[in-house]
């Protein structure tokens, strides 16, 4: 078993923290918010720190899920960031979803201190890491990925890396990009279906166990009849992604004209006060609509 750190308690990474303590890893936890860590560290009985790096100290992994690019680099960098407190040879794996440049602009400050960089992006919810069922898209150097990987074990259903660093943010974005589009069909199937007077209930039953079925579609359908979007990943921070895979996709020549619109159908869901709402409240526009 391992000494591991974890930095970043919010809806995902509390519970991810806590199936390391299961899986009998030695945890410290450092979140922004003090009282988060001191009321994590008494639930899971792990211990918690004041920086980054104090928690980093004398591990051999290092785990973080924050916000975005300048989170992560506050995290990693300077007097008090982890890699201040991380000894050489030790791994920082990053579970944020942030950009490919961040990404590699830390797995190269690592090396020059001789730490190890593993870009580990999770896909799956705040319901797949409370049940530990998460799916890990990873980039980074084979060899430290390889020892990396049992400790992921702990809140992963599948992990895989996908290539050298970057490449597992790489792959976060075609899982946003992926969703964008699902979700918006969603949204319209079921709004075509109320207008048009159907059960959506009945529609949905038989629709998703032909080729129209998706997660999206088994997991939100009924919330989103019921106008709840109180749960899941949120509307501001899809946002969010969705400008790292557009900014990406610039970079790279590749053409996103539907993720390109969904971003702005966001946009306006924000507007109607749904910024904390979760993704599947695109249908809410379109009711808004007429």
């Amino acid at each position: 078993m391992a000494k591991v750190a974890f930095l970043g308690l919010g809806v995902m990474g509390y519970p991810m923290a806590g199936h390391l303590v299961k899986a009998g890893h030695e945890v410290t936890v450092y979140n922004r918010t003090a009282a988060k860590a001191e009321a994590w560290a008494k639930e899971h009985g792990g211990s918690h720190a004041s920086t980054p790096r104090e928690a980093a100290a004398g591990c051999d992994f290092v785990m973080s899920c924050v916000g975005n690019d300048d989170d992560l680099r506050s995290v990693c960098l300077g007097e008090d960031g982890a890699f201040a407190g991380m000894a050489e040879g030790s791994i920082f794996v990053d579970h944020t979803t942030v950009s490919a440049k961040v990404t590699r602009e830390l797995y190269e400050a690592g090396a020059a201190r001789g730490i190890a960089f593993v870009d580990a992006p999770i896909s799956g919810g705040q319901a797949g890491a409370e049940n530990g069922v998460l799916s890990v898209m990873c980039g980074g150097d084979e060899a430290v990925y390889a020892k990396a990987e049992p400790v992921i074990d702990a809140y992963a259903r599948i992990c895989r890396r996908i290539g050298e660093s970057g490449a597992g943010q790489m792959t976060k974005m075609c899982n946003q990009i992926a969703i964008a589009g699902l979700v918006q069909g969603l949204s319209e199937a079921l709004h075509f279906a109320e207008k048009a007077g159907l059960d959506g209930r009945a529609v949905v039953e038989v629709i998703s166990q032909g080729a129209a079925g998706s997660w999206q579609m088994s997991n939100r359908y009924e919330t989103m009849i019921d106008d709840k979007f109180n749960h899941g990943f949120a509307v501001d921070w899809m946002r969010k992604d969705l400008g790292i895979c557009l900014d990406t996709a610039d970079e790279v020549g590749a053409s996103l004209p539907v993720t390109a619109l969904v971003d702005q159908f966001y946009k306006d869901v924000q507007k109607l006060g749904g910024g904390r709402w979760d993704t599947s409240s695109l249908i809410k526009r379109l009711r808004a609509m007429g």
